[in-house]
């Protein structure tokens, strides 16, 4: 993960995982989460709370686990990186939005327990050797990192 730009929310995810595949196989899944602060306003002595949303982009295997893993209600943690997107509508009119682009995902666990169950390391065109992927916005990803042969991911 790049220095200065990295974030990490908990959050509950608001949509089902929608798992897709470029047209060279590369899996994609994005989910959006809502993240709930609540704060107490010294003057009344009442909570105040608020909601932010995030969308979240997760490629390779995490895409394909986290689309079979979760769904509209999980709690989850999710580390990555910041990334902000720009296009323009039809009408001319400038548009951004910033997203998540996951480097890790997983269940919370603080009002919940989970089972994990490690997936056998896949091979082929859908590993880590395919060739300079990219965020989905011409920017390489850099979650396409290899593990070193001796290193597992868990």
């Amino acid at each position: 993960m790049s220095s200065g730009n990295s974030v990490t929310l908990v959050g509950n995810v608001i949509r089902d995982p929608e798992l897709r595949f470029t047209p060279s196989g590369l899996a994609s899944c994005n989910f959006s989460i809502a993240v709930n602060r609540r704060k107490l306003n010294q003057q009344t002595q009442e909570w105040d709370e608020s909601t932010s949303f995030f969308d979240v982009t997760c490629w390779r295997e995490m895409a394909e686990n986290v689309s079979e893993s979760l769904h509209k209600g999980s709690r989850v943690l999710v580390t990555g990186r910041l990334e902000q997107r720009t296009w323009e509508t039809p009408d001319g009119d400038k548009r951004s939005k910033v997203q998540i682009v996951a480097e890790e995902v997983g269940p919370s666990l603080r009002w919940a327990s989970a089972q994990v169950s490690k997936n056998e390391r896949r091979s082929g065109p859908s590993d880590h050797s395919v060739a300079a992927p990219t965020g989905g916005f011409g920017t390489p990803d850099p979650s396409a990192g290899v593990y070193p042969d001796d290193e597992e991911p868990f």
